[in-house]
């Protein structure tokens, strides 16, 4: 098909709306239908692609997320760079609900998923060792101070399999090993982005302590409501971050996230 975007926008839990006057785009992709339609439109002269990644409706549970089809479905409409705002629980007493981290690294503690175009045919190792894009990372992270966040400028956040929380056991371990925060969707979705050497960029909101902090007694673990309703009063600022930086993304990359041998879905069909 041809491009209809060059960024790409996947939304997180509570982010399910961006384009106000948008065209919808119902893509198949031989990985099945993304978590929902894509729209597209213009923000700030900037054509975007937004996706919500779990569905309309958060129909979709973090290991049910379609993620090859998702970003299959974001590069098949021309999109080489991708912005991901996710919520993320703190593991650290200094990093605080509604903040921003954006992400420098992710270790993987999930199981199971599809992760990888490379499964059938040729085999290809990608480069993986700076997973977010080294271009797109500074420019969220101003974006994010415009906007109104306290920003992290660098982390790493531990994915694990949700879609239950963690023990107090398994929060300790991850604090212990010097991780910052906590998510369920980073991974594969970091990684399936530069197999089709996608620029990658992610926010993590802060909605949380996780299990608590360390020697405060009276900060209760994680919930999910306690999630959504933190979440609820950063949407509008995240919109507004959103909307800030696509104008400051350059029109050509100047980093190496598009170049090796890729899944690309154009040249694969």
């Amino acid at each position: 098909m041809e491009p209809r975007a060059g960024v790409g926008v996947i939304g997180g839990s509570g982010f399910y709306e961006l384009l106000a006057d948008a065209e919808e785009l119902d893509l198949r992709t031989p990985y099945g239908p993304p978590s929902a339609p894509l729209t597209v439109g213009e923000i700030g002269g900037v054509a975007v692609a937004f996706l919500p990644r779990h569905g309309r409706r958060h129909q979709l549970a973090p290991h049910q997320i379609p993620y090859r089809a998702n970003l299959w479905a974001l590069a098949a409409a021309g999109v080489s760079r991708v912005l991901a705002p996710c919520a993320a629980g703190s593991l650290r007493p200094d990093v605080h609900p509604g903040q921003m981290v954006v992400l420098d690294q992710l270790v993987d503690r999930t199981w199971g998923r599809a992760d990888t175009y490379f499964d059938q045919g040729s085999v290809n190792h990608i480069t993986f060792a700076d997973p977010y894009c080294p271009e797109l990372r500074p420019l969220a992270a101003e974006a994010g101070r415009a906007g109104g966040f306290e920003v992290h400028d660098g982390g790493t956040i531990v994915v694990i399999q949700g879609p239950r929380f963690s023990t107090r056991a398994e929060s300790a371990w991850f604090r212990s090993a010097g991780w910052d925060v906590i998510g369920m969707t980073q991974y594969p979705e970091a990684a399936l982005a530069r197999e089709l050497g996608l620029c990658y960029a992610a926010m993590a909101l802060i909605t949380d302590y996780d299990t608590g902090v360390e020697g405060v007694a009276d900060i209760e673990a994680v919930s999910m409501d306690e999630v959504f309703r933190v979440l609820q009063s950063m949407v509008d600022r995240t919109r507004a971050v959103i909307a800030g930086l696509l104008p400051s993304v350059p029109a050509r990359r100047s980093c190496r996230c598009g170049s090796g041998t890729t899944a690309g879905p154009l040249s694969s069909e």
